[in-house]
């Protein structure tokens, strides 16, 4: 049976919105992503047969395909091919998906999977706004209005009703904040992200200098002054601090076919054990990452207890804290290097950025089976469980 392999996975350092990175075009930071695989890996780029790139918000900046104008931008050879997908927050998962299922069937040998998104320069949301602002309306078809009467699928909404489901308490959700920052922090001072951050040249008022460094942690970050971040909704318990990070970056992860690996000599660092996604409802939207990996272990015949690591997104703090409590998993076992509350969420490219973060944390711990997980817009998720080597 054939076997997909990650050779490698880099991403960026998180940018804060209107931080280090905003002055970044989103197709350079997919190139620079692009090119640090090529420069760290050594084999005939021109082999690569695809490149898929995961991207929310495709306007704009971020518009025509934005995963061939990286690939164009980069020093890959120019006759690579590239597709751009969204699956919301879940978009540069599925492309790793996506590229190993590619390599599972026998079709392709060597894919790159990739996520960029650059929130500074194109806004969540303004896609859908340009056109409101036009008088076009949005998603909300009338068949779509006739089944959910009065329903815009709100994550802030979805979010709030896992607090009241699951018995949350706002002090729940500013204690996970805090751990994330800690977490981050203790990652980042012992230099557990420098196999994964990829150096991006910025322009700062002091000059030229490399981007490093997560720019959303909080290395100072208290109880108090988390629980101080007003609500972003009246009488719930959600504040900006109990959520993710807007974020700029970019991410990418090589995967490759046993017969590639023999053919460029390269060295693998994982094995793709399995793949999934799944849907549910749209409403409550972001429990749905409970489930999937319910199933996902099912089929992959494991339990919880088999997983030595697991990233799931922090999109919202209730989520991870939710998947927790519904799996019985390990609290120290859950994104041990901090998650998107501290890191940042650059929504289509977070997937690959997990990725590159799991494989890092397997690294360090000597674990050998993880897991990666997030909710997505419209009640999805993706699970991917990989084999460390």
């Amino acid at each position: 049976m054939a076997t997909a392999y990650i050779v490698d996975a880099v991403r960026t350092a998180g940018g804060k919105r209107g931080g280090r990175l905003a002055g970044v075009h989103p197709v350079d930071l997919g190139a620079a992503v692009f090119d640090a695989i090529a420069e760290r890996n050594d084999f005939d780029t021109s082999k690569i047969d695809d490149v898929i790139t995961g991207c929310v918000s495709q306007g704009g900046q971020q518009t025509g395909d934005l995963g061939r104008y990286a690939v164009l931008a980069s020093k890959l050879p120019d006759s690579i091919p590239a597709v751009t997908i969204d699956r919301q927050c879940g978009s540069s998962q599925q492309a790793m998906q996506f590229a190993a299922q590619g390599i599972l069937s026998g079709t392709q040998d060597i894919v790159l999977a990739s996520g960029i998104e650059s929130m500074s320069r194109v806004p969540m949301g303004s896609t859908a706004m340009l056109y409101m602002k036009e008088g076009m309306g949005n998603y909300k078809s009338p068949r779509l209005e006739e089944k959910y009467p009065g329903l815009m699928f709100s994550q802030f909404a979805g979010a709030e009703m896992i607090v009241q489901k699951h018995g949350f308490t706002k002090a729940d959700l500013d204690a996970f904040a805090l751990e994330s920052h800690r977490r981050a922090k203790v990652a980042t001072e012992a230099g557990r992200f420098q196999k994964e951050i990829v150096g991006i040249e910025i322009e700062t008022p002091e000059g030229k200098d490399i981007h490093l460094v997560d720019e959303g942690i909080r290395f100072d970050a208290t109880l108090e002054g988390i629980a101080g971040v007003k609500l972003l909704q009246e009488g719930g318990s959600i504040t900006a601090a109990s959520a993710s990070q807007i974020c700029d970056g970019a991410s990418a992860v090589l995967i490759c076919s046993e017969q590639a690996l023999k053919d460029h000599g390269l060295t693998p660092r994982a094995r793709i054990h399995h793949v999934s996604v799944t849907a549910g409802d749209p409403v409550i939207m972001l429990e749905e990452p409970l489930f999937a990996t319910e199933r996902a272990l099912k089929k992959a015949g494991m339990t919880i207890g088999d997983i030595d690591a697991y990233e799931v997104n922090e999109a919202f703090a209730p989520v991870p804290l939710a998947w927790l409590k519904y799996l019985g998993a390990d609290p120290a076992r859950i994104n041990v290097h901090g998650g998107a509350i501290a890191l940042g969420h650059p929504l289509g490219a977070s997937g690959a950025k997990l990725m590159a973060t799991l494989l890092g944390v397997l690294d360090a711990t000597g674990g050998k089976y993880g897991l990666q997980t997030m909710c997505e817009g419209g009640g999805q998720a993706n699970v991917t469980i990989v084999e460390r080597l």
